[in-house]
């Protein structure tokens, strides 16, 4: 048993001790009645989900063989529980102890999985999963079997690793995890013994999704970042193509408070043979990144001038496209997400993958139509509800909140919006409230309820100082926030009228699952 200076001892599955030090606010699920009943009713959901697939089982399988294959199934949801609740006793996401040694050594120790594909790399401030999301698309339409990770996760870890645009299913995530654990056991003990944490719950998940690709297989790997660059896990990859969208402020306590101190960390995906594909950037960002590149001897696309956005016209359910792209044109690309911005994403992760295939020649038009037009993008300026609409959006700093309030402008005929707002308390949250101001005709401040998240009360006072005390309602409680907010826009008389649940990924995922969308 290791007993070091953090914690208490927490049981792994097979028996042995290990030590985490315990941290509550890592439950980026967690619904409105609490985790307990957020996994009763995804393990229901999976449940029912398998039965409706039993119905389709060939008529001559004996009643034994169902009986054996839904007891290996309900056995994987009871081992993905206490694999779930092992994870969430990790260091969460938002604590970070720059360093690449763990997740090196158990790279090392799996035998290196994570170079046994090419890699497209994807970091930047905001825009990085629905970028992720696009250039898996188009790979997949391209004929690659793609793995595809990406973070946080809106209702379930295991949306963080796809393969082939799904979700791994719980069974493989417990047999991969199950290969691996002894391996983590045998990290956590060396990181521990020389003074150092056990492995984070980010770094695990990382370790997890290399190897299931790897296993796969995959033929290529489109891998977020999760903070940073430099020392975030995934920075053990060897991208074939590294990709940076918009760089902002966030996250300020471990990357630094200026654009120019942010950029050097997320520069650090940049890497020897690899393209560099840069979305357009602040002039001290774009500095940075091009030092970077050059240092390197990385080959680099900026969007702006090897490629661009032609022409973009809105079109019911979202826009219609014309992209340049490193080598060649796509004219009539039906994009299905709303928002200037998510055009300059598609043009980013289309540069992306011509990138992958060598910039040297002109990609299959139709392929390329296909991959877009079957983007999803959940909790991304999505619409959950009609009559009123309803819309929800992961903005969680000042940069996400502004191409939220301009995307509000341009794609919906709205006279009159309502936000429903929650935001974590360490994030510039007078930047978020004074972005989404101009936008936002009444606001009802509420708590995601996570323990991050601001107090209502106190994000109450700040809402009340922008908008003014009588734009202003507080209603603690998410869903109760949301039939409020419903109340308001029903009764404003406007003809247009719309509600905006926003604030967090966390806020954004309650939004969903409050409306009956548990899928992402």
């Amino acid at each position: 048993m290791f007993i070091d200076r953090w914690g208490i001892p927490v049981e792994s599955r097979d028996g042995r001790d290990s030590n985490f030090e315990y941290e509550g606010d890592n439950l980026d699920n967690q619904f409105r009645d609490g985790r307990e009943d957020y996994l009763h009713n995804y393990l229901s959901h999976e449940l029912s989900g398998e039965a409706e697939e039993d119905e389709e089982l060939d008529p001559q399988r004996t009643a034994d063989d169902e009986q054996e294959i839904a007891d290996e199934r309900l056995s994987a949801l009871s081992d993905f529980a206490q694999i779930e609740a092992l994870l969430h006793a990790r260091w969460p996401e938002t604590k970070i102890e720059p360093s690449l040694k763990r997740i090196s050594r158990l790279m090392e120790f799996l035998g290196d999985p994570q170079f046994a594909y090419p890699v497209i790399h994807v970091t930047g401030t905001n825009g990085k999963t629905s970028t992720s999301r696009m250039i898996e698309s188009l790979l997949r339409e391209l004929g690659l079997n793609t793995g595809l990770t990406t973070s946080p996760h809106l209702h379930s870890i295991t949306e963080r690793i796809r393969l082939n645009g799904e979700p791994v299913d719980t069974q493989r995530f417990v047999a991969a995890y199950d290969e691996i654990e002894p391996f983590i056991a045998m990290v956590d003990a060396e990181s521990l013994n020389d003074g150092g944490p056990a492995m984070s719950f980010f770094e695990v998940l990382t370790a997890l999704a290399f190897s299931i690709f790897a296993d796969a297989p995959v033929d290529v790997a489109i891998i977020e970042v999760g903070i940073g660059g430099t020392w975030d896990a995934t920075s053990v990859v060897q991208p074939a193509v590294s990709v940076v969208t918009p760089i902002g402020i966030d996250h300020s306590e471990h990357l630094g408070d200026t654009i120019e101190l942010i950029s050097e960390q997320k520069a650090g995906i940049i890497k020897p043979g690899a393209i560099a594909v840069l979305a357009n950037q602040k002039l001290e960002a774009a500095e940075v990144l091009l030092k970077r590149a050059i240092d390197v001897g990385a080959i680099v696309a900026r969007q702006g001038e090897e490629f661009q956005v032609n022409d973009r016209q809105l079109a019911l359910g979202g826009q219609v496209l014309n992209l340049e792209g490193v080598n060649g044109s796509y004219p009539d690309i039906v994009l299905p997400l709303y928002g200037p911005h998510m055009a300059m994403n598609a043009s980013v992760a289309l540069a992306a993958v011509e990138s992958f295939f060598g910039g040297n020649h002109q990609l299959n038009l139709e392929s390329i139509q296909r991959g877009f037009a079957s983007v999803k993008s959940p909790g991304r300026l999505e619409v959950v509800r009609r009559s009123p609409t309803v819309i929800v959006d992961a903005a969680h700093n000042p940069h996400g909140a502004e191409i939220l309030g301009l995307a509000l402008q341009e794609s919906f005929a709205f006279d009159f919006i309502v936000g429903v707002i929650s935001v974590m308390g360490d994030k510039d949250v007078v930047g978020v409230l004074r972005a989404l101001e101009p936008v936002l005709n009444e606001v009802v401040i509420t708590s995601n309820g996570t323990p991050r998240a601001m107090a209502a009360e106190q994000l109450f006072e700040l809402a009340g100082q922008i908008f003014g005390e009588e734009r202003v309602h507080l209603v603690p409680r998410m869903s109760s926030a949301v039939d409020q907010a419903i109340e308001i826009a029903d009764a404003s008389g406007s003809t247009g009228v719309g509600v905006v649940i926003t604030g967090s990924v966390v806020t954004a995922a309650q939004g969903r699952a409050l409306l009956g969308h548990m899928e992402a």
